[in-house]
């Protein structure tokens, strides 16, 4: 995903569209000008692969209750001071753009989903747009053998990247950090308005999205701006599965309290409040909280418990309310 043009190159995977020199990295860390070509050098080197519970991502209105194959790399193209996944994510950054992994490539990442009969593989734990073409060619294979493909992302795609990857991504957790462009900058090395194009741009191509969002307190977490941001996932579909995500201290932030629980719950009261169907508290275990409700009647349609909601029992008939047969929005089989 490169354009060249006198030696420098144009990266066009994501929407920091950094201009290279020869020789220089971009903001993420492993794309390179190597002589006027963009050269990945993360490509086929995974630092983390897993078998994860698919509600981990979160998605919770996708497979529920299967597995999916989770992996990564190094590297990001946003540097929050609040990443979880700072060893990994911010490794080339911090260690003069070196990078580590384990060699895989494209068809034995493939293999493994098969040989553990996984139903989705998730491109997860850093973000998947930096290491895209090694993530398209896995995404293309399984396509091939019925696996679908999930991305877990800041949102910082651009539309070229979003429109090569239908019809073989299938779903995306996106992250709506903050309804703050100061935010977006000052924590994150980012913009907002890339984030929301990404978000209505993936909505349109028909790629399952949910949203998670990680209240901060004191940064992202007023009333005023959680309101803000249900009413614009609402003004795009009210059927959109929100996920507000406790925070805990990481990274550059580890002297900030956990996000309180009255903060999490009236987040989820804002977000009924502003006409979302589906909303749902993570971090924190809490049945009431990560459990779907049927929108007419009100039926437990997916019962959900532990601390990632991973323990799932469904209650759907073909994707509809067992008692009512209202369609609930989802990807179910």
């Amino acid at each position: 995903m490169s354009e060249k043009k006198d030696q420098k190159v144009l990266c066009k995977a994501c929407m920091q569209r950094c201009v290279l020199k020869d020789g220089e990295y971009g903001k993420c860390g492993v794309r390179l000008n190597r002589g006027g070509e963009l050269y990945l050098t993360v490509y086929g080197l995974v630092s983390a692969l897993n078998i994860d519970p698919v509600e981990k991502k979160p998605l919770y209105h996708f497979l529920p209750g299967t597995a999916t194959l989770s992996l990564g790399t190094v590297g990001c193209n946003l540097s929050c001071k609040f990443c979880q996944n700072w060893e990994i994510s911010q490794y080339p950054k911090l260690n003069n753009h070196r990078v580590f992994g384990e060699e895989y490539s494209p068809q034995e990442i493939v293999s493994i989903a098969e040989r553990f009969n996984i139903p989705s593989i998730s491109y997860t734990y850093n973000e998947p747009v930096i290491f895209f073409e090694f993530a398209y060619d896995i995404m293309k294979l399984a396509y091939e053998k019925g696996i679908k493909n999930i991305f877990v992302s800041s949102g910082y795609e651009t539309e070229e990247v979003l429109e090569r990857s239908v019809p073989f991504l299938s779903a995306m957790n996106i992250d709506l950090k903050s309804f703050s462009d100061d935010f977006y900058q000052r924590i994150c090395g980012a913009r907002l308005k890339p984030v929301l194009k990404t978000i209505e741009k993936a909505y349109k191509l028909g790629i399952w999205i949910e949203i998670t969002t990680l209240l901060i307190p004191g940064y992202n977490d007023s009333e005023g701006e959680i309101r803000a941001i249900a009413r614009f996932i609402r003004e795009l579909s009210p059927d959109i599965p929100w996920h507000i995500s406790r925070f805990f201290p990481a990274y550059l932030m580890g002297d900030l309290p956990p996000t309180p629980v009255s903060t999490l719950k009236r987040a989820y009261e804002i977000g009924k409040e502003e006409g979302l169907r589906y909303v749902y508290v993570g971090n924190y275990a809490d049945q009431s909280l990560t459990s779907t409700y049927c929108p007419s009647c009100g039926h437990t349609v997916i019962e959900r418990s532990g601390y990632l909601g991973e323990r799932v029992k469904v209650r759907l008939r073909e994707g509809k309310c067992e008692v009512c047969g209202f369609e609930i929005a989802g990807v179910w089989g």
